[in-house]
């Protein structure tokens, strides 16, 4: 399965949990808050600052090296 800019990030994470340590280096550090529940990656993106293809792409490469 692929990460999407339109799934939550909880849902990236249960794909698989190395997920976490990306979404982390990527500057999103408040994983285990509400949010991560109920806001898609895009709209984390923004909020942080960060391009959602370029870290749907490094979520996506690490779930294919799987």
């Amino acid at each position: 399965m692929q990460a999407t800019k339109d799934m939550l990030i909880q849902q990236v994470i249960e794909l698989d949990e190395g997920t976490a340590e990306i979404l982390m280096d990527a500057g999103m550090h408040c994983l285990g808050c509400a949010m991560a529940h109920g806001e898609t990656i895009e709209q984390a993106c923004a909020v942080h600052g960060i391009n959602p293809d370029t870290l749907v792409g490094d979520i996506n490469k690490y779930l294919a090296a799987k």
